[in-house]
Parts: structure tokens; sequence; C-alpha cells
């Protein structure tokens, strides 16, 4: 009796182990994005870069920012196995001074819940204007 025990205990473990191994997995080229000093006004539209290193399609149910000044975009579709994918981050960048801003990635990956950062210094300094062309007829 023992011996069935340990062999359906042994057998439970290994199927287990086998689903795990089945599930899709999150890679992030950077788990932090570092703006580093930007001007106020500037482009906060950056990008994380992952690849799905699992055996399954990825699907992402849903992104969260810890606050309203940074807005994150899931992908739309799974991502299938060995594929890239990515999810866009914009921050807020009138708002001067640092930041540290946290991510959350819910999926069904083998880690359900995944967080990544962003981070850098909006300084005072406006970022300069796009030049208008002299020769364009906007008059």
């Amino acid at each position: 009796m023992k011996t069935i025990w340990t062999l359906a205990l042994i057998l439970c473990v290994s199927l287990f182990s086998q689903a795990q191994e089945e599930k899709p997995a999150l890679k992030f080229e950077t788990e932090t994005i570092d703006y580093g000093k930007i001007p106020l006004g500037s482009d906060g539209k950056r990008v994380f870069i992952f690849t799905n290193v699992g055996m399954a399609p990825l699907i992402i149910t849903r992104v969260q920012a810890s606050c309203g000044c940074t807005v994150p975009k899931k992908p739309d579709a799974p991502i299938m196995p060995g594929e890239n994918g990515q999810i866009e981050v914009s921050y807020d960048t009138k708002r001067p001074g640092g930041f540290s801003k946290a991510i959350t990635i819910y999926s069904n990956a083998k880690t359900p819940r995944k967080i990544v950062k962003i981070k850098g210094y909006v300084e005072k300094v406006v970022a300069p204007e796009k030049k208008q062309n002299m020769l364009s007829d906007d008059s």
C-alpha cells in the first residue's frame, strides 16, 4: 500500500511540473527603463520589449500603473512561444522632478503578476519646439 501512495505522489508531482513547463513565461530585455534627465514636456513614451520563453501562447490580461501619471498599453493579441511583444508606457512629462513608477503586468504566465519600473527626472527646462518651415504657405 505504501508503494502505491509513493507512486501516486511521484505521478502527481511529475504531472504538475510538466504542466508548469508548458505555461508561457515573460523574459524582458530590461525590467527598468531609466529616462535619465529629460526636459519638461518632452516625449514620455517608452517601450518594454519581452519574449515569451514558455511553451504556450502568452495572454496579457491587464497592465496597471502605480499612478495616473503613467499610462501603459498592453498587446491585444496573444504572444506565441518564442515571439517578442511590447508594452508601451507613457509618462506625463509636464510634472517636474524625479519619478519612479511601477507597472504591474497580469497574464497567464508561470508568474501571473510581473512588475517592471520606469524612473527618471523631469527638468524644469522646457523641451525645444519644432521649427516651422519658412517656405510653407500657411498664411
